[in-house]
């Protein structure tokens, strides 16, 4: 964390040294490069030099500009659960990120088991397949033989792409692209130099912006994006289960707990004031990075800080969660927050997905 922690510091002005002065012009210069090229690319696929490639049912692309988390699993979750409620036989597309099996085409889950561990897949598959069991999850660096592996297999009536916004080989019939509403284009500058994957001018190829951790306060809508329909999301944590399964349970039966949060998120922190919010008063928290693998090293971190706290509880997210369930005796009292994505004034995603059903 220490090496995210001075990155973020960098390019966010905070770090004054002369060393530090030296390496961010540095970065800036090679972010001058990296966008330029990622706008040749961009152009590539929309005049037709470089392939795009087209499956026969719908797809629905999930994705975002920046680095980091924008929501895009609960928002997957969301369209998922709100597609298989018409009756839709819904497959996801996602890259395996951070598994031994990434690159690899395969079935993650076939709707009825999961056929694949967090460390073969990623925790994020895994993820969706454990929140809703009834979804088809399909991983695949080229998310074209992906999709074309589930056609054979489960023909479904459409696909949802995730983290497909940079995934330009694919085509998609509806461009949904997530911003954090609290700071749409994270300082507008791109790799290395800041957290943009691309250009804010690529953000013109949205059909939907989705804006996300907006609470009861609008985005201001950035004006790149004004003439692209747009609509508000909110992150809400509605209550946890415990780590060894079981029915949900309200936050109020953890009043009196000594509890410790920790995460391996892209956003530990707001998951920490998100609990807080709750009324969680925590004693500690603990940030590991994004994806993390849990293991000695980590178990020993947390093994730690809750005898040196006197905690007699853990609590952590949905993507942690499913890579700790072998450790679930160490870890002994541990929830898991249950999170959930609301839309505000949903109808102009319903309409988008009217015209694809």
């Amino acid at each position: 964390m220490k090496g995210e922690a001075y990155f973020k510091d960098l390019i966010s002005g905070k770090r004054h040294g002369a060393g530090d002065r030296l390496l961010f012009t540095l970065l800036q210069i090679v972010a001058l490069v990296y966008a330029a090229v990622m706008r040749l690319r961009a152009f590539g696929y929309r005049v037709g030099l470089l392939r795009s490639r087209k499956l026969p049912r719908p797809v629905i692309s999930v994705g975002n500009i920046t680095v980091g988390g924008t929501g895009k699993t609960p928002t997957v979750l969301h369209l998922a659960r709100l597609l298989m409620a018409q009756g839709k036989r819904v497959v996801v597309l996602t890259r395996g990120y951070g598994g031994t099996l990434e690159g690899e085409t395969r079935v993650v889950s076939d709707g009825t088991s999961l056929l694949l561990s967090p460390e073969e897949a990623g925790d994020e598959p895994c993820l969706l397949a454990s929140q809703l069991p009834e979804l088809i999850v399909v991983m695949g660096s080229d998310r074209y033989l992906a999709g074309m592996l589930a056609m054979e297999r489960f023909s479904p009536d459409l696909f949802i792409l995730d983290d497909g916004f940079q995934h330009l080989r694919l085509q998609r019939d509806l461009n949904i692209l997530l911003l954090d509403g609290r700071d749409p284009f994270a300082g507008s500058r791109t790799l290395p130099a800041g957290l943009l994957r691309e250009p804010v001018s690529a953000a013109g190829r949205a059909d939907l912006v989705l804006f996300t951790r907006c609470g009861d306060v609008a985005p201001e809508i950035p004006p790149a994006i004004q003439e692209i329909p747009h609509c508000t999301a909110s992150h809400a944590l509605t209550g946890w289960l415990p780590l060894a399964g079981g029915e949900a349970r309200p936050f109020s039966e953890l009043s009196g707990r000594r509890i410790i949060a920790f995460a391996g998120i892209a956003d530990p922190s707001g998951f920490f004031d998100t609990l807080e919010q709750q009324g969680l008063p925590l004693l500690a928290t603990l940030a590991f990075p994004d994806h993390t693998k849990y293991g000695k090293e980590e178990l020993e971190a947390l093994g730690g800080l809750k005898r040196s706290k006197r905690a007699d509880c853990l609590i952590t997210t949905g993507k942690d969660a499913v890579k700790l369930l072998p450790y679930r005796g160490i870890l002994r009292d541990c929830c898991v927050a249950q999170l959930e994505l609301k839309i505000n004034e949903p109808g102009l995603l319903l309409a988008a997905l009217e015209k694809l059903l």
